[in-house]
């Protein structure tokens, strides 16, 4: 039976998560101008608990593996992904796919920044100037003060402070919990958020909003059309599966190898974008994506570097 180096099992796992994610958002955005947001994501959760209940947990040793001791520890984890996750697709609805993903990957300089307040750790000159030029490369993007700056584009920004605490939490509970109870109790908190959503607002009496972000929040709930069905259920396999490879990712492999596979997100929303949407990327686009990029991929890699000589109080 062919298995993957124990090397190569963390980066191959990473980059499979990726592209089903970004597969996510392609089917998400496609579909945030005919239907509710809770609405969508109440059927991918359905079909995520699904997959978890029905494939995930047998294959993987058991439905014992779903049993916990850090109720609590889930239920912030779970809700720092929902958080993300509904920030995100509402900045999807009224922006390009390739923006959206740039803008979400402040995500590494915070979780940089969060690693020194939470886990005190201890970050140095070099990596603070690469957090300074990711930050230049966000208001590139989000170019405040123009016409060109839109609400919407805040929201991945936001959604990215809500990715950061669920890496924290994944760093801090990896050693106690597996990779189906992380994706378990992610699944059965979307749906609670979703349903409780769909009480209080499903029915479309907030509806009436100009805004893309605000009335793919508020639409009231319809029944799917038949081609688009298939679609709904397909996000609920891309975000249980991809939910599981990433944290088997983070788990199994190390993260300074892992982390950078993440950032084929970059690549691929704007070939996605490009050829789903229509949407190119602009000259300023292109600079401000460029230098996301590279800042965080070199954040990733100075962590790394530290990593293998680390020393007690160790400056980067």
């Amino acid at each position: 039976m062919f298995r993957l180096p124990p090397t190569l099992i963390g980066p191959v796992f990473a980059a499979i998560a990726v592209t089903l994610f970004t597969l996510n958002d392609v089917v998400m955005k496609f579909l945030s101008g005919d239907y509710a947001l809770h609405e969508i994501v109440l059927i991918r959760s359905i079909v995520g608990l699904g997959v978890v209940l029905a494939l995930m947990a047998p294959l993987s040793g058991g439905w014992h593996l779903l049993r916990t001791r850090h109720p609590g520890l889930h239920l912030m984890r779970a809700g720092c992904v929902v958080f993300a996750n509904m920030m995100f697709f509402l900045g999807l609805a009224a922006m390009p796919l390739a923006d959206a993903v740039a803008l979400f990957f402040v995500s590494p300089f915070l979780i940089t920044i969060f690693s020194v307040i939470f886990l005190k750790e201890t970050v140095g000159a070099r990596r603070w100037s690469a957090i300074g030029v990711g930050l230049c490369g966000v208001l590139i993007v989000l170019r405040p003060g123009t016409t060109a700056f839109q609400v919407a584009s805040l929201y991945p920004v936001a959604a990215a402070f809500g990715y950061a605490g669920l890496h924290i939490m994944t760093r801090y509970m990896r050693e106690t919990e597996n990779a189906v109870s992380l994706t378990f109790y992610i699944q059965v908190t979307f749906l609670v958020v979703t349903v409780a959503l769909g009480l209080t607002i499903g029915d479309g009496k907030f509806a009436d909003q100009s805004d893309p972000s605000l009335a793919f929040l508020f639409r009231a709930w319809v029944w799917p059309d038949a081609a688009d069905l298939p679609l709904m259920l397909l996000l609920g396999v891309f975000a249980s599966v991809g939910g599981y490879f990433v944290s088997q990712a983070y788990r199994l492999g190390e993260a300074a190898l892992v982390a950078p596979f993440e950032y084929l997100a970059l690549p691929l929303s704007i070939l996605w974008g490009i050829l789903v949407f229509g949407d190119w990327p602009d000259a300023v686009a292109w600079m401000g994506i460029s230098l996301i990029a590279g800042s965080g991929l070199y954040t990733v890699w100075r962590e790394h570097q530290i990593g293998k000589t680390a020393r007690p109080k160790r400056m980067a």
